[in-house]
């Protein structure tokens, strides 16, 4: 058994703004792990947010001695052991391990999860920046049925740019506040947001004001999603009175073990679902829509926001995810990335 890993820098369509950050480009690590016949592929895009970066998940990947043959069940044990709680770095070695695994049993990651046919539309985002810029967005978007809206900036330029967007489009819009707002901008926020066909309010608040959050859901006429609040299946009990659903990300959660496993307690706890993911290529998003035919939500477009994907797998086609029919995660390098990816597939 043999461990690859690389950098790669994935450039940004337009600058991609959040509350907290504007980024141009992202640098994630690809992982590879092979048995000599086929190659299982995972992406870590970690994030400063959750304390992580890429230095740390290469020096990490460095610490590791070796890789023997095991069973699936002993290959997620070892995998979540030496990702160290690096959680993006856990989502890259068990995502490739499960490939590798599938793609040895001639069988999807997809039906491996026995996820059904489904089709989610998928939202596409509309990052904070420059608000000339929004019909061209828009334009961008007009393939996809729902728009993903991030505000938190401030009450003045998040209603504006709800305001251009309306202007230009009546597409159903989805906001994530990105933990932008206090309590008071949320309740008025929220009212002034239901008036103009938005479906839910992710994050409105900082992960630790989960009293707020409860304040707010409490008259909020809008759903309210958990993000920031939303890690791991043990978080979401104590989350459940102050949200209406959560949003699973692979590169939070570890693995797409822990995301089923979270899809399963949300239920119990009559939950709504959407699956996100950072700004990744085709390797992170592929993995994760291999669960969406389970959920409620999709917002999966982090491969549509940069220019230089070096892969292909998941597709959308009129607004909706389309899952690759082949084995494993299902992907294809591009051929135009095979020399640079040549000793990696």
């Amino acid at each position: 058994m043999n461990l690859n890993y690389t950098t790669y820098r994935i450039i940004c369509s337009h600058p991609f703004g959040i509350s907290r950050s504007t980024h141009d480009f992202y640098d994630i690590v690809y992982v590879y792990i092979s048995d000599g016949e086929y190659v299982g592929r995972g992406e870590a895009a970690p994030s400063l947010r959750y304390n992580e970066s890429t230095d740390k998940v290469i020096h990490q990947l460095e610490s590791i001695e070796s890789l023997n043959n095991m069973t699936l069940d002993e290959g997620i044990l070892w995998c979540k052991k030496n990702a160290n709680n690096i959680s993006s770095l856990e989502a890259a070695l068990s995502t490739a391990w499960l490939d590798l695994f599938s793609l040895k049993k001639e069988r999807s990651i997809s039906e491996f999860f026995n996820s059904g046919s489904k089709r989610l539309n998928t939202s596409f985002t509309i990052s904070i920046g420059d608000l000339e810029l929004i019909p061209k967005k828009i334009e961008e978007a007009k393939s996809y049925n729902i728009l993903k809206i991030k505000l938190g900036i401030n009450e003045d330029y998040d209603k504006n740019i709800i305001k251009l967007i309306r202007d230009e489009t009546d597409k159903v819009i989805r906001v994530d506040a990105n933990e932008g707002w206090d309590l008071d901008t949320g309740k008025r926020m929220c009212q002034w947001l239901a008036d103009h066909n938005v479906e839910f309010v992710e994050q409105p608040f900082k992960a630790q004001n989960l009293g707020d959050t409860a304040k707010l859901r409490d008259v909020s006429p809008l759903p309210l999603i958990a993000d920031e609040n939303s890690m791991k299946s043990s978080n979401i009990p104590d989350i459940a009175h102050a949200f209406d659903g959560i949003n699973i990300k692979l590169m939070k959660c570890g693995s797409l073990f822990e995301a089923k496993k979270m899809i399963d307690v949300a239920h119990k706890f009559d939950m709504k679902i959407m699956l996100g993911c950072m700004v990744e290529s085709s390797i992170g998003i592929t993995a994760m829509s291999s669960l969406s035919p389970q959920v409620d939500f999709a917002d999966l477009d982090g491969n549509l926001l940069i220019d230089n994907d070096p892969y292909v797998g998941v597709e959308v086609i009129d607004g909706k995810l389309k899952l690759p029919s082949g084995d494993g995660l299902g992907l294809t390098l591009k051929p135009e990335y095979k020399k640079e990816f040549n000793n990696l597939k």
